[in-house]
């Protein structure tokens, strides 16, 4: 059983920053392979929310996204991510249907951007996202920006 979480920045206490921090290390820096500077300050400024499942106490999937910019700016969604043991229960799907309905529920009618592992491209279109600009690298991975609207 997942227990979920669509928390504002403002609730997050220590543990379950330090939770997400942890996660999105393990995966995108150490994982990856790809050092980069997760830490990027926009986790807690804006409306930025984040999108947290857990299990048996253990982060196992999470999701940011950003509403920091002015109104006319798309909504974006970032930092997807399933923790290893776990992938293949279909959690990458329930994660996102979540950060949708984050979205729909928080900034209706807005439109959403994600900037996606290019390999993933047809995950996300699966949810309505479509291609917006080429193929570009991100630090050392390939990426492809999807808009929906």
């Amino acid at each position: 059983m997942i227990h979920w979480q669509d928390l504002h920045h403002s609730e997050l206490d220590v543990p379950t920053l330090y939770a997400l921090l942890q996660l999105r290390c393990e995966v995108f820096v150490v994982e990856q392979t790809c050092p980069y500077l997760d830490i990027d300050g926009e986790d807690l400024v804006g409306e930025n929310r984040h999108i947290l499942g857990w299990r048996d106490g253990r982060l196992i999937a999470y999701a940011r996204i950003l509403k920091n910019g002015p109104d006319p700016e798309p909504v974006s969604i970032g930092r997807v991510i399933v923790e290893g043991s776990v992938r293949g229960e279909k959690l990458g799907a329930q994660l996102m249907t979540r950060a949708l309905a984050s979205c729909q529920q928080h900034w209706p009618q807005k439109a959403l951007y994600l900037s996606a592992q290019a390999h993933l491209q047809p995950f996300y279109a699966g949810f309505g996202f479509q291609p917006v600009t080429p193929v570009y690298d991100e630090d050392g991975i390939p990426h492809v920006g999807m808009a929906r609207e």
